[in-house]
C-alpha cells in the first residue's frame, strides 16, 4: 500500500506543478497580447481645407409680431384667455384676453359722469340764455325810461323850476343807467356764458375719461396681426431669481406687468435660426456668410441660410457667448416654431493646404510637434500651425504623406485597460 500511495502523491503533485504552469505560461501570453500598443496613423494630406463653426440653438421666424400688454395705467393685469402654444391663429383671432372688470367699471362711471355733464351743459346753456334776454330787457326798459325823461324835459320852458329840476334829475339818472348797463352788458353776457364754458370742458373730460375706458378695454384683448403659430413667452415676472432656472410660459391666471410680451407670431415667411456661438469664434463669423441648418425634427437635406445678425457679447468672464441669428433662405414647409437645430456656419476655405487630423498635434512646455512614424519608431518633429480647425489643421513643417501618429506614442493605453475604463489613448505630455 505504501508505493502505491506514494506513486498517487507523486502524480498528483505532477499534475498541480504541470495546471501551475500551464496557468502561469497563460499570464503571460495574456500580458504580452495585452502589451501589444497599436497607434493609429495618418498621412499628411494637401487640399482644400474648410473651417466651419458648428452650434445649437432653435428655429423661429423672422420679423416676429410681438403682442404686448397694454398700458392702461393698472399696475398688473389678469389674463383670462390665451391661445395655445404653436396654436395656428388667423389675422384678427383673439390670441390674449385680459381681466376688464376694473376698466368696465370705470367706464360705467365715465359714461355716468359723461350723461351729468350733458345735462349740466343743457341747463347752463338755457341759464345763459335767459340771462342774456334778461339783461337785453333791462337795457331797453331802461332805454325806454329815458326817451320818456327827454320827452318830459323838453316841457320845461313851460314849467315851474321846481318841475324843470325834477326833470332834469330824472334825465340825468336814465342817462347814467342807461350808459352803466351798456357798459356791463358785454362783462354780464360773458359771465352767463362763462357758466356754460365750465359745464363744457366738464363734458369733454367725461369724455375722454369714456374713450380712454372704451379704448383700454378694447387694447386688453389682444389679436393676431397676421396669420401664423402662437409663440407663448415665458412668465418673468417673478420676485426672486436663480442662475440656470427656468420660467414657465404664460398661462390663463397669471399676472403681467403693462409692457411685457405676452406671445409673438413669426413671419413664416422670413425663418431664421437663433444660436449661441462663443466668443473665440465671435472675429470669425460676418454678415452675409454662408452656412447650413440641420433640423433635429426633420432629418435630410440641410437648409441654406446666412449670417444675419450678430448680437452682443453676454455670460460671465471665463464664458463669453454672444447671439447669432441665420437667415433660412430656403425654408422646408414642416418647420414649427422652436425647433431644435445644429448649425454650420462656413467662415473660410484655405486653398491647396498642408493639414493633418487636430489629433496629430501635441502642445507641450511650449512646442507645437507632432510623432512621425520613421522606422517602426516614432519621432517629435516641430510643426506650425497656420489654423486650426474643429477636426482639421492646416500645418507647416512636414512634407505630404507623411505618417503622423494620432495618439502619443509615450502614453498609451493597453487593449485590456481600453476595455476596462473605456477611455482613448491622451496625447503625450512631453515629446
Amino acid at each position: 500500500m505504501r508505493p502505491i500511495l506514494r506513486w498517487l502523491l507523486t502524480a498528483g503533485l505532477v499534475s498541480a506543478l504541470g495546471v501551475g504552469a500551464w496557468s502561469a505560461y497563460q499570464k503571460v501570453e495574456q500580458w504580452k497580447r495585452g502589451d501589444e500598443r497599436e497607434v493609429p496613423l495618418a498621412r499628411v494630406s494637401r487640399g482644400d481645407v474648410a473651417f466651419p463653426i458648428s452650434a445649437k440653438g432653435s428655429v423661429q421666424g423672422g420679423n416676429s409680431k410681438m403682442l404686448i400688454a397694454p398700458m392702461t395705467g393698472s399696475r398688473e393685469l389678469t389674463i383670462t384667455q390665451l391661445s395655445k402654444p404653436g396654436e395656428l391663429v388667423k389675422q384678427g383671432d383673439v390670441v390674449a384676453q385680459f381681466d376688464t372688470t376694473e376698466e368696465s367699471f370705470k367706464l360705467r362711471e365715465a359714461e355716468f359722469d359723461l350723461a351729468e355733464a350733458e345735462q349740466m351743459v343743457a341747463q347752463a346753456t338755457a341759464e345763459s340764455a335767459a340771462r342774456e334776454e334778461e339783461l337785453a330787457a333791462e337795457l331797453i326798459v331802461a332805454r325806454g325810461e329815458l326817451e320818456q325823461a327827454r320827452l318830459e324835459a323838453r316841457r320845461n320852458p313851460l314849467l315851474a323850476a321846481i318841475v324843470v329840476q325834477q326833470n332834469n334829475l330824472i334825465l340825468r339818472d336814465a342817462t347814467d343807467r342807461v350808459a352803466k348797463l351798456e357798459k356791463e352788458y358785454p362783462q354780464r353776457k360773458a359771465a352767463a356764458q362763462a357758466a356754460v364754458t365750465i359745464q363744457e370742458a366738464a363734458l369733454k373730460k367725461a369724455g375722454v375719461m369714456a374713450a380712454t375706458a372704451k379704448r383700454n378695454i378694447d387694447m386688453m384683448t389682444l389679436k393676431a396681426p397676421t396669420a401664423g403659430y402662437v409663440n407663448v413667452e415665458s412668465n418673468t415676472a417673478s420676485n426672486f431669481f436663480f442662475p440656470g432656472m427656468t420660467f414657465p410660459m404664460f398661462q390663463v391666471g397669471d399676472t403681467i406687468r403693462a409692457g411685457m410680451a405676452v406671445a409673438q407670431i413669426p413671419d413664416f415667411s422670413s425663418w431664421e435660426a437663433s444660436v449661441v456661438i462663443t466668443e473665440a469664434d465671435r472675429g470669425l463669423l460676418a454678415i452675409g456668410q454662408s452656412a447650413q441648418v440641420r433640423v433635429v425634427a426633420l432629418p435630410g437635406k440641410p437648409l441654406a441660410a446666412k449670417v444675419s445678425n450678430l448680437g452682443g457679447t453676454s455670460g460671465p468672464p471665463w464664458e463669453r457667448r454672444f447671439e447669432c441669428k441665420l437667415a433660412v433662405t430656403e425654408p422646408a414647409p414642416a418647420l414649427r416654431p422652436g425647433m431644435s437645430v445644429r448649425v454650420q456656419i462656413l467662415t473660410e476655405t484655405m486653398k491647396n493646404a498642408l493639414w493633418v487630423p487636430t489629433q496629430a498635434v501635441f502642445e507641450s512646455d511650449g512646442r507645437t510637434f507632432a510623432y512621425v512614424s520613421e522606422g517602426g519608431s516614432f519621432l517629435a518633429r516641430d510643426v506650425k500651425i497656420a489654423r486650426r480647425g474643429e477636426s482639421q489643421v492646416v500645418i507647416e513643417g512636414l512634407a505630404e504623406g507623411t505618417l503622423v501618429a494620432l495618439a502619443s506614442p509615450d502614453r498609451k493605453e493597453t487593449k485590456n485597460e481600453k476595455a476596462a475604463t473605456g477611455k482613448k489613448s491622451g496625447p503625450a505630455s512631453r515629446p
